[in-house]
């Protein structure tokens, strides 16, 4: 037998041999953290400013709040004194509260603790109050709702509900459930 048959064998199998040693000294093993899933944030942000603009590049709303964390979990960001300035047509309307959740993809702002929701009076309307517990507003299509209770000031006139759902940043505004208002009489001369 002819041995110089069994050198392209040797070189071979001394080739395979070596591939599979460089691929064992080269390989990264995954570290066991990697293959948990993140539970805790993975970005914090301390005085944070949000801004959200039109399709035109007109600017629709700010928010802006003193701690921002994110959770790679469920897409979910949490605000610590969160502050909402939303502008529709020139009417300025501003949303605080002590907490709130923004959902995956920032559509919807879960706000709670101590809601405030205020816009300035103009010359033909007085200016709008309104006091929650929780409030849940779409900024991009000017919405919002609570199903805790509210308490409604413009002007002179004081409402309670116990929820409340609005459209068009309270240009349209539906009070739920044992309303109850409370309107002063107009000041004028008897006839």
């Amino acid at each position: 037998m002819n041995t110089y048959r069994l050198y392209p064998i040797l070189v071979l199998a001394l080739l395979a041999g070596a591939s599979v040693w460089l691929e064992r000294v080269t390989r990264i093993d995954d570290p066991v953290g990697s293959r948990a899933e993140q539970t805790g944030p993975d970005f914090i942000a301390e005085h944070t400013r949000v801004v959200g603009f039109a399709a035109d590049g007109s600017q629709r709303y700010e928010l802006f709040a003193d701690r921002m964390t994110h959770f790679p979990q469920g897409d979910i960001t949490r605000l610590e004194q969160p502050r909402l300035r939303m502008d529709n047509q020139g009417r300025e309307t501003r949303i605080t509260a002590e907490q709130a959740e923004i959902s995956p993809g920032g559509e919807q702002v879960d706000m709670r603790g101590d809601v405030k929701v205020r816009r300035p009076g103009s010359t033909d309307e007085p200016a709008l109050a309104l006091d929650s517990e929780t409030l849940t507003v779409w900024p991009d299509s000017y919405r919002a709702l609570t199903d805790s209770p509210v308490v409604l000031t413009r002007g002179n006139t004081r409402a309670d509900a116990l929820g409340m759902r609005a459209d068009n940043l309270f240009g349209t505004l539906e009070l739920l459930g044992q309303v109850r208002v409370n309107m002063p009489r107009r000041q004028g001369s008897a006839s």
